[in-house]
């Protein structure tokens, strides 16, 4: 079997992310709801951990990281907590997980503006700035950005610092780190990032059920969940001081401290990860120009994804061919961001999506797979 969907989920756990889940299950307490050993000690790990997250993002220190399932959670924390004053900016590369949330808000009389492609399939910069400037005439200055670090269609990646130079000061800068945490550095504070949806079981190697949100001091986030927390017990509503006010119930103590230790081991190595999956996709996309009736819409890029459609065959058809027939695993269709195929002019796209531990032999293979779906036409 060839994992290549590693956008969905990462497909390979170093052995210290593993060996850290696992002593977790088998030696399990609640962390912060009882006073004995154990569940202080699970509770140092946790705290541990906020610390990690925030050290490796250049966070707001660990207060300011609150643990979720996963990115979409952290997406609606954020999302819901935007103030519906002004306008809020997002891209058409956005997902689900962003657009479907700011649908809600829309409904609800928040003005929504969506930044374009330009010609190369970037996101357009200066249509972002004629965005802002027209907001501003109208009354409606941008109060909230929402916006993806990397797009899980094509790889494409804004430069968020360019983003943050043309929002105004007072905007606040929300971003989807779902494809790009793990791959790249990033530096919220450098950056200019108000808050950060992070998927820990992609990019960050830690297991499924893993995530976290990080948000600066101008960002104060409301409760998503009501719940206990273990702390102000008396206190009918949520505690007014984080991380409490945004974790009700139980954490998910394995995944995080799953999450800690792929952070600590992509610490170590993400500066040699880098140029391995874009060696993986330069190959690849290269590759894929021989093969007859493909056509690409991904360039050489660091998150490990090339997307492309082979002409007269559906995405689905192409991605069910490769499992059934060659053991190779790869995801077709809108891949959850109907605006970005809009804007591609696609009904569906091929995505392989590499790691840094991908065998070297599974670009030849899929390549020589493709090649022989594409003359079956």
């Amino acid at each position: 079997m060839i994992y290549l969907d590693n956008a969905a989920t990462g497909g390979f756990k170093p052995d210290c992310v593993l060996s850290a889940a696992k002593a977790a299950m088998e030696h399990p307490a609640n962390p912060g709801r009882s006073g004995h050993s154990l569940s202080l000690a699970c509770m140092e790990r946790v705290v541990a951990t906020r610390s990690v997250l925030s050290d490796f993002f250049g966070g707001y220190g660990t207060e300011r990281v609150v643990f979720t399932k996963n990115c979409t959670e952290a997406l609606n924390i954020a999302i819901f907590s935007l103030p519906v004053n002004g306008t809020i900016i997002t891209t058409v590369a956005e997902h689900n997980s962003v657009l479907r949330p700011l649908e809600k808000l829309k409904k609800g009389g928040a003005a929504v503006e969506y930044v374009p492609l330009d010609a190369g399939g970037d996101i357009d910069l200066n249509a972002l700035l004629k965005i802002v400037k027209s907001a501003a005439r109208g009354g409606k200055p941008p109060r909230a950005a929402v916006i993806t670090l990397a797009s899980n269609v094509t790889g494409t990646a804004p430069d968020i610092s360019a983003v943050r130079k043309i929002l105004p000061p007072e905007c606040i800068l929300v971003c989807d780190g779902a494809q790009a945490c793990g791959h790249t550095a990033i530096n919220m504070r450098k950056s200019g990032i108000d808050a950060l949806a992070v998927a820990g079981h992609k990019g960050m190697l830690g297991v499924q059920g893993s995530g976290a949100l990080l948000f600066s001091e101008r960002f104060n986030p409301l409760p998503f969940m009501y719940g206990g927390t273990g702390s102000e017990s008396y206190n009918p509503d949520m505690p007014d001081f984080y991380p409490d006010r945004l974790e009700a119930g139980t954490l998910n103590f394995p995944a995080i401290i799953s999450l800690a230790e792929g952070a600590n081991y992509l610490s170590l190595n993400m500066k040699e990860h880098i140029p391995a999956v874009l060696n993986f996709t330069a190959k690849t996309t290269e590759g894929l120009k021989s093969i007859e009736g493909v056509e690409i819409f991904s360039k050489p890029n660091p998150y490990g994804i090339v997307s492309f459609r082979l002409k007269n065959m559906q995405s689905e058809a192409v991605a069910f061919a490769l499992s059934d027939e060659y053991a190779i695993c790869v995801r077709g269709g809108l891949h959850c961001a109907p605006l970005m195929h809009r804007a591609l002019g696609s009904d569906g796209l091929v995505r392989l999506s590499f790691s840094a531990f991908t065998p070297a032999v599974a670009v030849q293979e899929v390549l020589k797979a493709l090649s022989e779906l594409s003359k079956r036409r």
